[in-house]
């Protein structure tokens, strides 16, 4: 077989734990994650196989998080994506942010919305970061949307409706729990899933290479027979 992953989806777990471990604060894990969403992001622009990556940061559960931790999170992504528009420029990337954007401050959605727009022209890789994302959330706004404009119900009009309408090929989730926790399970339905002990902080480049390699290897039958 000689599949190439179109969508990669990725759980980036482990922030938490990995800081922990080295005796640090929860937040030292997170900023070492942004870290691995660069090198990630900018290995996945380099192959021109792989179109979208989207990766889950922030889900509507998460502001079930300490307050500080929280605000800690709005800020370090405020931060991630003010550092990264030259990261996405020169790598010809495509900021296209999903979930519900209108949690968040006035001013972190004028950033959101000032890196979506500056990418817009960007012709390679489409990263989505998932903010404020839950998957149950998105078919239910899907849902409100089809039912204000009197559309009709069916698979084609609720995909179009959902913040990605592109089925996912590969998910992943680093950390070592194996479930989905509410990210793109419309978009997963057929997707093959790949999880790792390995710490979100510590996932590299060639981590997921291999993981590709493996996943080339896969017959997928849709349902069917081959």
């Amino acid at each position: 077989m000689n599949n190439h992953p179109s969508h990669i989806a990725i759980i980036m777990d482990g922030n938490g734990r990995w800081a922990q471990a080295q005796g640090k604060n929860r937040t030292y894990g997170h900023e070492k994650g942004s870290e691995v969403v660069r090198s990630i992001t900018t290995y996945c622009a380099k192959h021109p196989e792989i179109d979208r990556l989207t990766l889950y940061a922030f889900s509507t559960e998460n502001w079930k998080r300490p307050k500080m931790e929280v605000e800690f999170l709005m800020k370090l992504l405020q931060k991630y994506l003010k550092k990264e528009l030259p990261t996405y420029l020169e790598g010809n990337i495509c900021f296209q942010p999903v979930g519900d954007l209108t949690s968040f401050s006035d001013s972190l959605q004028k950033t959101i919305e000032e890196v979506k727009t500056a990418t817009q022209h960007c012709t390679g890789l489409i990263q989505s970061l998932a903010l404020n994302y839950g998957g149950r959330d998105e078919v239910v706004r899907a849902a409100a949307s089809l039912q204000a404009s009197n559309t009709i119900i069916s698979l084609e009009s609720i995909t179009a409706h959902l913040d990605c309408a592109t089925d996912v090929d590969l998910l992943i989730r680093t950390g070592g729990d194996h479930r989905l926790s509410n990210f793109m399970l419309w978009q997963s339905a057929y997707a093959e899933l790949f999880f790792t002990n390995t710490l979100w902080p510590e996932f590299t480049s060639d981590e997921l290479e291999k993981i590709i390699h493996k996943f080339k290897k896969v017959e997928r039958r849709f349902g069917g027979l081959h």
